[in-house]
């Protein structure tokens, strides 16, 4: 009879062991999770004077007095005082497959002020360059930073040096 209790003993023992287990795992992770949220917070504090983004686009535009069409999407960082020119999206098909297309959206940073026909003669060359490119030159992160690099020397020998750099806003194909 000695016999028959020890083992109901050892497997209240395994059972109570588990529980223990199970809650030390709960502690350990909502104390993880709590350490992530104060983590978090003190490197993303909100500032509640800050204006928000759409804000600022309205009060760019005049106010939304009727003055002009609110722009979507990313705000435009073009201006003379930085000399940044947007250019408009590069839209086309690649060679191969032909059924895929690719939007390739680029800003030029010049080094002094911005030129626009320059600017327009870089997006007509990398529309025709991106009119070449196939698939498979493209495909993962080694074949995107191909192409950048392609891009940035095609924009560099096209300026002769008047653009400092390269910045690419967006890039999908489909």
């Amino acid at each position: 009879m000695a016999e028959e209790a020890k083992p109901a003993e050892a497997g209240g023992k395994k059972k109570g062991g588990s529980v223990m287990v199970i809650a030390a795992v709960a502690i350990v992770t909502l104390v993880g999770a709590g350490g992530g949220w104060v983590v978090g917070g003190m490197i993303a504090p909100k500032t509640p004077d800050a204006p928000k983004p759409k804000e600022e686009a309205a009060a760019a535009a005049g106010g939304g007095h009727g003055e002009g069409k609110k722009e979507e999407g990313l705000p435009h960082i073009s201006t003379e005082a930085n000399g940044v020119v947007l250019l408009e999206p590069v839209t086309t098909n690649l060679a191969y497959p032909s059924e895929n297309w690719i939007r390739l959206e680029v800003a030029l940073a010049f080094k002094g002020p911005p030129e626009l026909p320059l600017a327009e003669d870089i997006h007509q060359d990398i529309l025709a360059y991106m009119r070449t490119v196939s698939l498979q030159q493209i495909e993962g992160p080694r074949g995107f930073q191909y192409l950048k690099d392609d891009i940035e020397e095609r924009v560099d020998l096209r300026s002769q040096g008047k653009v400092a750099k390269v910045m690419f806003r967006s890039f999908v194909i489909e």
